[in-house]
């Protein structure tokens, strides 16, 4: 069966790398935190009950949707819909397909930022093939007015950030729970990656630091590639409960 992503896409290569996976869901934590839909969520109790591990089963049903055949990611895309239907009627009204848009809209910018600071910039090329990915993940979703093209996608991108983000009081009860869960040099880590990735308006309505001290030690990821001290390094900085499943997302 033809994959859903070809072999030899930059897709493959970001959502290969658990590193960064890892950069993406610390990205996506911060901006979601923000988002105005984010009661949703809450409502189901999932999120603040284990913020950490309903974030990151996200990002890993997103990896496995990339790594599928094309059969296989069309009806885990139509599985998760359901999914998000049987929430709705649950509650009783609609998700705003503006936060079915945002949500595609995170994956698509932190993959792109994760490898940009891991590794390096996109192509344009690469640009076209991860929008593309996420676009066909939008289709399946029934998710309406998504722009087609990257080019497009970068102004709607920047509107959806003005309109659609507020700090608020479940803004602030994810950041505690990020810290209960994480520990306080672990949460202080995330912050500063968090400060390296986002866009601006996210920064500032989080009170990120500006010159995070992370952006000054970015080359010991290089050296520790370099000498195989990548899985002694992830232990020190990860949790333990979840190290085993951020190990497996290498690809």
């Amino acid at each position: 069966m033809p994959p859903f992503v070809p072999h030899q896409s930059i897709v493959r290569r970001i959502w290969g790398d658990a590193d960064v996976i890892l950069l993406i869901f610390a990205g996506s934590a911060a901006e979601f935190a923000l988002n105005k839909a984010v009661d949703w969520l809450f409502f189901t109790g999932k999120l603040p009950a284990d913020p950490i591990g309903r974030l990151f089963s996200t990002v890993q049903y997103a990896q496995q949707i990339v790594f599928s055949s094309d059969a296989e990611a069309r009806q885990a895309v139509g599985r998760m819909a359901s999914i998000h239907a049987g929430v709705e009627s649950k509650r009783g009204y609609a998700i705003p397909d503006w936060a079915y848009r945002d949500v595609l809209y995170m994956l698509i910018d932190y993959s792109e930022r994760a490898y940009a600071l891991l590794h390096r910039p996109l192509t344009d090329a690469e640009r076209g093939e991860l929008f593309d990915t996420f676009y066909q993940v939008g289709l399946g979703m029934g998710v309406p007015d998504l722009p087609t093209n990257y080019a497009d996608w970068l102004p709607d991108r920047a509107r959806h950030l003005d309109t659609d983000l507020a700090r608020s009081t479940f803004t602030d009860k994810l950041f505690q729970r990020y810290e209960e869960e994480l520990g306080g040099w672990r949460y202080n880590l995330l912050r500063q990656a968090q400060a390296l990735l986002v866009p601006d308006h996210v920064r500032q309505l989080l009170d990120l630091p500006t010159r995070p001290l992370l952006a000054k030690t970015l080359w010991l990821y290089g050296l520790a590639n370099t000498f195989r001290l990548r899985s002694a390094v992830q232990r020190i900085l990860l949790p333990t409960a979840y190290l085993a499943r951020i190990q497996a997302l290498d690809r």
